[in-house]
């Protein structure tokens, strides 16, 4: 005798065997296809499905989300570093070659003016590479790679396209020494170009300046005032540029002005020179021997 239990009867459903019950679920959902299909009406129901089903989507697809996010972030950062090392990379042999690119347009430049320069001059000359300068500060000497086996010799006049340079004081037969116009213990014979009132131009040691200590206090001379060579001593064939007046002080008491000038020529930024052999001069001049003192440069130079 059952206690207080109801007796249920299994429905006819439950009862039917499996390929039955498949068989009427797939009719079923072939009929509602159909009735979708044609007049949409479970669009709704599949809407609201959508909704309370949206979660469960998003916790389901997160893992492979969250990994696809990070494989594709740590390779688009690997492809970054990577393109940014090439650009950087590039970046530097372009401004390489800029740089080489803007030493050539100088050289030309430089080449340029110098061959201008021979044009003008109309001596005979040699083009001359400066290979190494004195680094001493209480002189200004240079070395060129042109020496006595090309025809250079002692006191020969060097220029470059804008004016007078030095002139050469040691013969090293494959290189040759050059003192500079602003040396101590150089000095040249000038004169105004303005009026042609002649005198000496001596050098300070400072490569931006000469002096003129032998123009007495009426001498006329005006700042601005180019000097050029003279002619005179031999050396330097007359008419070359050597500097312009900068300034002018009178000394109380002192019967001679202090004046400074300033070289034409580029002294300290210069790469190439000439190297000039005047046509009235039909021979070198002896050279002179290395173990000479500081002091016949002075005396050659003037």
């Amino acid at each position: 005798m059952a206690l207080n239990t109801v007796d249920r009867e299994p429905g006819y459903f439950r009862d039917a065997s499996p390929g039955l019950q498949v068989l009427l679920l797939c009719i079923v959902a072939i009929i509602l296809m159909v009735l979708d299909h044609r007049n949409e009406y479970l669009s709704g129901v599949r809407k609201s499905l959508s909704v309370l089903l949206y979660p469960v989507e998003l916790m389901v697809s997160a893992p492979f989300d969250l990994s696809r996010a990070v494989a594709d972030s740590v390779a688009t950062r690997g492809e970054l570093q990577a393109q940014n090392t090439r650009l950087r990379e590039q970046a530097l042999v372009r401004d390489a070659r800029l740089q080489r690119m803007a030493a050539l347009e100088g050289e030309n430049a430089r080449l340029r003016a110098l061959l201008d320069s021979t044009a003008k001059v109309g001596e005979d000359m040699l083009i001359a590479e400066i290979v190494s300068v004195d680094m001493n500060p209480f002189r200004n000497l240079i070395v060129v790679n042109r020496g006595g086996q090309d025809g250079v010799f002692v006191g020969q006049p060097v220029i470059d396209a804008d004016g007078v340079v030095g002139q050469i004081t040691r013969d090293r037969h494959y290189t040759a020494e050059a003192m500079l116009i602003t040396d101590v213990d150089h000095a040249i014979p000038v004169e105004i170009a303005r009026n042609r009132l002649r005198t000496i131009a001596v050098g300070s040691g400072e490569l931006d300046r000469l002096n003129l200590p032998f123009l007495p206090g009426n001498a006329d001379v005006e700042e601005g005032d180019l000097l050029i060579t003279s002619g005179l001593g031999g050396k330097f064939p007359p008419g070359y540029p050597v500097a312009t007046v900068r300034e002018i002080r009178s000394v109380t008491g002192q019967p001679f002005l202090d004046i400074d000038a300033t070289p034409v020529a580029a002294l300290n930024r210069m790469r190439e020179v000439l190297l000039i052999k005047p046509q009235d001069d039909p021979a070198p001049a002896e050279p002179a021997t290395n173990d000479a003192s500081d002091s016949e440069p002075a005396e050659e130079a003037a």
